[in-house]
């Protein structure tokens, strides 16, 4: 692990001095999902029509953002996404925010060959812990990459973020400019949505495929849960976890005993993941358990260390097909609404693993506006983005 050395020992100061630091024409980081600041947030937001031409780039973001809400026409400040959440999605149809296309696994190497080192990296960590580290708690992603080369950084703890063991996932006070006491505000929560029957028979057609001491990866939604929900009563055992989200589902297959990460290749008798997202209980589970890793996008996504596991198994959905196995996974035409994410990659790791299995899944139909729709279709939407290629699909499943 590269270390950055701060110019001087790390400072705490108030969020507000913090966000005096900002300057017309910086780019922030503002990382992602569970690790976004607030307490910068607000008090940038405060300040924000005092500077121009602000952007700030994140990933999933999972509460309103204060320097966005206070810059309702978009004159100062902009957001750049890596992966829309619904606000990212309601800030982009305004115009506020813009997606950048990305594998996510391949985030790290952006940052330390492309990208032009960052002007303020601000980062909700976990307290300073006995050995001088800021824990990055369930979310490590690329931050090491970008913090490597930044010219300032600021961490703002907060007490109720669960402490998670990784592989370099925190950050040392020698290499902190800043730090801010946050608000200590409830970690954020993911509700599930309820599996509809349609989902529950595409979960029955892929959970039949599933072996004792498959390695798994699932995407978000009803349908991946309703998997890990039937595999839980199936009988199956020593499955392992190797995936980019750890979700309340596959932390519930942990918790009876059936993710025991023992035929694992890597890591055997870990879960590795390189974010956590869900519900309160699933962040407890993780809270200083050594059997969970929360590792670098590098390590968790890349599919030539996907494919290390036997029997890697990735269950993702898509919103439209076409005849020719296209997948269309992130746009609703020319309107876009998610990101690639680790799909793809997690396709081609799985496919490449010795007995590995990759699924792409969708119920056949769906209504919009009263209207009855089918997901596959002879040609694509016109826009339509293709997440996952004819020639990397392996099994698709409908209900």
């Amino acid at each position: 692990m590269q270390m950055r050395r701060a110019a001087r020992p790390a400072e705490t100061i108030s969020a507000e001095a913090a966000a005096s630091l900002v300057r017309s024409g910086m780019w922030l980081e503002y990382g992602a999902i569970i690790s976004q600041p607030d307490a910068f947030d607000a008090a940038l937001g405060a300040r924000i029509r005092e500077v121009e031409d602000i952007k700030i780039r994140s990933v999933l973001t999972l509460r309103l953002r204060a320097a966005l809400e206070a810059d309702p026409e978009g004159r100062h400040v902009q957001m750049i996404s890596l992966h829309f959440s619904g606000y990212d999605r309601k800030l982009h149809d305004a115009g506020r925010c813009h997606y950048l296309p990305v594998n996510l696994g391949e985030i790290p190497d952006y940052y330390r060959r492309f990208i032009d080192p960052v002007d303020i990296v601000i980062l909700k960590c976990c307290p300073m812990d006995a050995e001088g580290f800021f824990n990055f708690s369930g979310a490590n992603l690329y931050y090491r990459a970008f913090i490597e080369r930044a010219r300032l950084v600021i961490v703002e703890t907060s007490t109720t973020l669960p402490y998670s063991h990784g592989v370099a996932n925190g950050i040392h006070v020698s290499e902190v400019d800043y730090v801010i006491e946050g608000d200590n505000a409830p970690v954020p929560t993911l509700p599930n949505l309820a599996a509809t029957p349609e989902d529950e028979a595409v979960a029955r057609l892929i959970s039949g495929e599933i072996e004792d001491g498959a390695c798994l990866q699932i995407g978000i939604g009803a349908t991946p849960n309703a998997v890990c929900g039937l595999l839980a009563e199936s009988g199956v055992k020593d499955l392992g976890i190797h995936t980019e989200m750890l979700s309340d589902a596959l932390v519930e297959l942990y918790r009876k005993g059936l993710a025991t990460g023992a035929r694992k290749a890597l890591d055997p008798g870990k879960l590795v993941y390189t974010f956590a997202l869900g519900a309160e209980a699933l962040y407890r589970t993780i809270d200083h358990n050594p059997d969970l890793l929360c590792n670098a996008l590098h390590f968790t996504n890349m599919p030539h260390i996907i494919m290390q596991n036997p029997h890697a198994v990735a269950i993702n959905g898509t919103t439209q097909m076409d005849l020719s196995g296209q997948a269309a996974s992130e746009s609703d035409g020319s309107r876009h609404i998610s990101g690639t994410g680790g799909q793809a990659q997690f396709v081609r790791g799985a496919y490449a693993s010795a007995g590995g299995k990759s699924f792409i899944c969708m119920t056949s139909v769906y209504e919009k506006r009263g209207v009855r729709r089918s997901r596959i279709v002879p040609q694509l939407t016109l826009g339509n983005t293709v997440t996952t290629t004819r020639a990397d699909m392996m099994y698709v499943v409908t209900e």
